[in-house]
């Protein structure tokens, strides 16, 4: 069992220019982007990709994983909230970026790249999917670090459970709702070395999707995709395997508080997913009969 570590934010500190740890996994999921694409132009099965090719994809990707983002958390998670507060669409410093609202942007951008270098949708995604997960894996240690998205509640028998300080509002709620948690929880509880540290033990699901979502899916697409494949299966291999992970991660990761679970107990980042898996699998049969370019 452990306590989080309470990492100081700000990465580096240059008088009053402050680098957060969160911006900086993005930079860093950015140049892993650039490095990785660099060497599949040049040695993968892919032809005709340049390093000017790489800089302008980057460019669209940027923007579309940003403008996604932040718009897909406003209309999956929040869509009353910021009706009536609109301008704070705009406050992005506050937080609040949906991955599937970026890949929403990002496949948009792939789209308007492809028709300008005239190559189709797929031909750019079967290129790009192995150098995503990467920058997911960034992403979601940026969030460990912060403490942030952390995971639900689970048996203090959990070795590697983890209390997360700034979960103790939520902790002392669930408490309140089912005081049978503190029973259950106290050996641990009386095992952690200041009272400021009281929680209850969660999963550290930050550390699940980066294993999951960024090192398994990275080692998948990258082998796979070493050897020619048909047009848009690699696409198809990256959305049933981010969507199955990410499927996965959910149980362990607490839903968000202004939403909970949903119809049928999932949460609204399983709902998201499932079409991606659909989608994939419907991808995956086309390819391998041949169908798509």
């Amino acid at each position: 069992m452990f306590v989080h570590p309470q990492f100081d934010p700000i990465a580096i500190s240059l008088g009053p220019l402050a680098v957060r740890w969160y911006g900086l996994m993005y930079f860093v999921a950015f140049m892993l982007f650039i490095t990785l694409g660099k060497w599949r132009a040049r040695h993968g099965p892919i032809a005709g990709w340049k390093d000017k090719d790489l800089d302008d994809l980057l460019f669209y990707g940027v923007l579309g994983v940003v403008l996604g983002g932040r718009l897909g958390y406003v209309l999956f998670y929040k869509p009353g909230y910021y009706l009536a507060n609109p301008l704070e669409i705009l406050a992005v410093w506050q937080g609040g970026m949906s991955f599937h609202g970026g890949m929403l942007g990002v496949l948009t951008a792939l789209w308007l790249f492809g028709r300008r270098t005239g190559r189709t949708f797929l031909q750019v995604g079967d290129f790009v999917g192995p150098l995503v997960p990467l920058g997911l894996a960034a992403g979601r240690l940026g969030n460990f670090i912060n403490g942030e998205l952390w995971g639900r509640i689970t048996s203090p028998s959990a070795w590697w459970a983890m209390v997360f300080p700034q979960a103790r509002g939520e902790d002392a709620l669930a408490v309140q709702s089912a005081p049978e948690l503190r029973a259950s929880s106290q050996p641990y509880i009386d095992k952690l070395d200041q009272l400021q540290h009281f929680g209850l033990p969660r999963h550290p699901s930050q550390l699940y999707q980066f294993a999951l979502e960024g090192i398994a899916l990275f080692a998948i697409l990258w082998l796979f995709s070493r050897k020619p494949r048909p047009t848009g299966l690699v696409s198809a291999v990256f959305l049933i395997g981010y969507g199955g992970f990410r499927f996965i991660a959910e149980f362990a990761r607490q839903p968000d508080d202004f939403l909970g679970l949903l119809a049928g107990h999932l949460s609204m980042g399983q709902w998201l997913s499932l079409p991606m898996i659909l989608i994939g699998g419907v991808l995956a049969m086309l390819s391998l009969k041949g169908r798509l370019r």
